[in-house]
């Protein structure tokens, strides 16, 4: 991956792959995010849901704060290590009491005396990534307000793996982070500005949960269809049975209505800078992931329904069914729960409302 620089095109367009010889001839400075969207679908379509995030998810949603909030000499270190696979990155932002909530964090950073360190304290849960990574991209309170610190892995950092029903190559964990010392140049984007630094970043990872989605969604529709012409029941075809054809007709549906969004939602991207990226679409992307994490897991259950006993049994013909119906509710919680950014959308859109606006 290292070798093709999947780990750069997976930040989406911008410098960092000036000169960088890309997957499937693109040139550098012509890539977009249409071509962000293949290659994550590409990704998404195996199956592979957790060996995928162990390899790329820390970096896609860890790395984007260095690159656009680092120091030049940061991200001369850090970012060759990262993107020829050499070293891992977490985003820790997320704790056992705030999780979309990011003004309740309670990790919180210090300086020294002379001002030139930070010393963090506090805990962080359900890092992706976290149980090997080398960097963390960390969400600290201080005097300021809510700081975003990069954190290299050395003394006072401990992680500790934490077992879902996800997967352990996603390397999920528990961090404490006790008297942890990291120089202030470490520092992404202003003193109390991490609000904006994280939820910017919020919009790009919430983008590319998106689109694995909704790719999933249309492999899950592939093998329902395949399943149900090959299938017999009652002497005909299981596609036969009109119950059957109207699970299909509304999965369908949701899969291809959630790719028509995203596609209109990649163009307006393509047409932003990333400040107004922030500033326009982060209540769109919100609902956009809403609706298809609501979407996707509508189809997973159906999808189980008609592959029957197949539908969760881990081998045999079912068991991309059984898989992703066992994983998907994993997407309507990471980058913000589904209750959260459905009312991020509505109250967006009340703000751009013009006041004077009546029947």
């Amino acid at each position: 991956m290292a070798d093709v620089n999947l780990h750069a095109m997976r930040m989406g367009p911008g410098k960092h792959l000036k000169g960088l010889e890309l997957l499937g001839g693109v040139k550098p400075e012509e890539f977009d995010y249409f071509h962000e969207l293949i290659i994550t679908q590409e990704l998404a379509r195996h199956g592979s849901r957790g060996y995928g995030d162990g390899l790329l998810a820390g970096a896609v949603i860890g790395l984007p704060p260095v690159l656009n909030y680092g120091s030049p000499e940061m991200k001369k270190k850090v970012l060759p290590e990262v993107f020829s696979g050499k070293k891992f990155i977490a985003l820790a932002i997320s704790e056992a009491f705030a999780g979309s909530d990011v003004a309740g964090l309670k990790c919180k950073a210090v300086k020294t005396e002379d001002g030139k360190h930070w010393i963090i304290n506090g805990t962080k849960k359900w890092i992706t990534n976290g149980t090997f990574a080398d960097y963390f991209t960390v969400g600290c309170k201080t005097d300021s307000g809510l700081t975003v610190i990069l954190v290299e892995r050395g003394e006072g950092v401990d992680t500790k793996a934490i077992k879902t029903s996800y997967s352990s190559t996603a390397g999920t964990a528990y961090i404490t982070f006790e008297n942890v010392k990291v120089p202030v140049e470490n520092t992404l984007g202003p003193e109390g500005g991490g609000i904006f630094v994280i939820l910017s970043n919020f919009n790009h990872e919430r983008w590319v949960m998106c689109c694995g989605s909704a790719r999933a969604q249309r492999v899950v529709v592939d093998e329902c269809l395949r399943w149900t012409s090959q299938r017999k029941a009652f002497g005909k075809p299981l596609n036969s049975q009109a119950v059957i054809r109207a699970k299909l007709a509304l999965m369908i549906q949701r899969a291809e209505s959630t790719q028509s969004w995203l596609e209109n939602i990649t163009h307006q991207m393509n047409n932003m800078s990333y400040k107004e990226q922030a500033q326009k679409l982060a209540g769109p992307i919100g609902l956009l992931k809403m609706y298809s994490t609501k979407s996707a897991q509508q189809t997973a259950t159906d999808a189980v329904q008609i592959f029957g006993g197949r539908g969760i049994t881990k081998t045999g013909m079912g068991k991309y069914i059984e898989h992703y119906h066992r994983t998907v509710p994993f997407d309507s919680l990471l980058g913000g729960a589904e209750d959260v950014l459905s009312d991020l959308g509505v109250r967006q859109a009340m703000r751009q409302m013009p006041k004077n606006a009546v029947l």
